[in-house]
């Protein structure tokens, strides 16, 4: 068991720091708001992160119609 939790550690904290950095990618990116794996991740994202992100992407793509999970909360087209 000794061998196996800093081995088990070490996958979370990667894991977790691979999902971060391409969270972060997506939301400071400038290509396009619409990519798959990003929007998942903000969509599931805790709402303080949510809202970063999505305030992110309103500022490079103010034009564009909002990703999932940057619409209006009222169900509305737009972003919040």
């Amino acid at each position: 068991m000794k061998r196996v939790l800093p081995i088990l550690i070490a996958i979370v904290i990667a894991i977790t720091a691979t999902l971060g950095w391409r969270f972060y990618a997506y939301a400071t990116n400038t290509e396009s708001p619409y990519d798959e794996v990003g929007i998942e991740l903000n969509s599931r994202a805790p709402r303080p992160l949510n809202d970063w992100a999505c305030g992110r992407l309103k500022a490079n793509f103010p034009n564009a119609v909002p990703p999932y999970g940057c619409n209006r909360d009222d169900g509305t087209v737009g972003w919040r």
